[in-house]
């Protein structure tokens, strides 16, 4: 199906100018000069725009004479970070809407199934999107309270009709009390394993729902003992033969990062912070940002420090891949788990797209 986004060449080079992943799958660009088409957001230099030629498939373009892009492969189908866009986009809409939502009008929007989008949108942000919208509602609760000391005015203000609703959308969308919810959940059951690694050892935890955690260091027991800071009621135990499938697919999303986006994430965080961590799962790998641009895609331009502080309580190394954004001069910024490795990261990722 045509995407109307992408009509116009206008709209076409300006996809490409911004390398924009959400127009992956919309139409193909070819370059006259290297006889080759790409996707929208291939990673190659930008070319001339004298040079661009554009089709509908890579068919088209094949007709034509070109060759598919061995960078972006762009026969090779969908991108996950399509997928991975319109979660954001998703995420953006629930934020923005006084009223929360249906699924179906989500999906609708991001141009997705139903099912297809609650899969995608449960494997990047860690929850259903109604318990994204609840969690939402339960910040904005939060935060009405900071300024005015009523538990009601704060419940009518999120959105909610009353404080009975509020407490009955909240426990049956979270399938736990708001407090519990906040909690991150007593009891659950956290198994992990450690293993030797380019970046240093790699402590992998995950729960029966995925990956909660990837810790880098250089010795096994700070790394379990921060596993045991992190989830301080929580069960803990060595990794069965059950996961340890998972924590294999976890690990070597580090060796290659472009399988990430398939790997079920358990996130523990606010919905803003579950918001930039979906929006750092969109970066293609090889690529980089700043944290200006992540705040502008979602939607929350001014909110640039905030960004900056949600990068920086991501404790799922590489696989939210907090590296891949830097200061706005160019500088590598923070990372918790030390800037060598920030750099190695980029200098790896860089060097897989020559």
């Amino acid at each position: 199906m045509k995407n109307d986004a992408y009509a116009s060449e206008t709209d076409r080079w300006r996809a490409v100018a911004e390398r924009d992943p959400l127009a992956d799958g919309a139409f193909v660009y070819a370059v006259l000069t290297t006889g080759v088409y790409c996707r929208p957001h291939c990673a190659a230099r930008r070319p001339r725009r004298e040079n661009v030629r554009f089709f509908d498939t890579g068919g088209q373009a094949a007709d034509a004479g070109f060759r598919p892009c061995r960078r972006c492969a762009p026969d090779a189908g969908s991108s996950p970070n399509r997928a991975a866009e319109a979660v954001v986009r998703a995420c953006a809409l629930i934020d923005s809407a006084e009223r929360p939502p249906s699924l179906r009008e989500l999906a609708a929007a991001v141009g997705l199934s139903p099912a297809h989008f609650q899969r995608l949108f449960k494997r990047h942000v860690g929850v259903s999107p109604k318990q994204y919208a609840v969690q939402k509602r339960l910040e904005r609760v939060r935060d009405a309270l900071r300024h005015d000391g009523s538990i009601t005015a704060a419940v009518y203000a999120a959105g909610f009709e009353s404080g009975s609703r509020f407490y009955e959308t909240a426990t049956g969308a979270l399938g736990m009390t708001p407090s519990e919810f906040r909690r991150g959940g007593d009891g659950a059951e956290v198994a992990y394993a450690i293993a030797r690694t380019y970046l240093g050892l790699a402590l992998v935890a995950v729960t029966d729902l995925g990956v909660c955690r990837i810790d880098l260091g250089d010795d096994p027991e700070t790394l379990v003992a921060r596993l045991r800071d992190a989830f301080p009621k929580a069960r803990l135990r060595a990794a069965d033969p059950a996961l340890e499938d998972r924590i294999a697919r976890a690990l070597a999303c580090l060796e290659e990062p472009q399988r990430a986006a398939d790997l079920p994430l358990d996130i523990r965080g606010t919905a803003f912070q579950r918001q930039v961590w979906a929006a750092l799962r969109a970066i293609p790998p090889g690529t980089r940002t700043t944290y200006t641009e992540i705040a502008r895609r979602i939607g929350r331009p001014a909110a640039v420090r905030a960004v900056a502080n949600a990068c920086a309580a991501n404790a799922i190394a590489v696989v939210v891949p907090c590296h891949r954004v830097l200061r706005g001069d160019g500088g590598l910024g923070g990372y918790r788990w030390g800037l060598d490795r920030k750099r190695t990261l980029l200098e790896r990722e860089a060097q897989r797209d020559e």
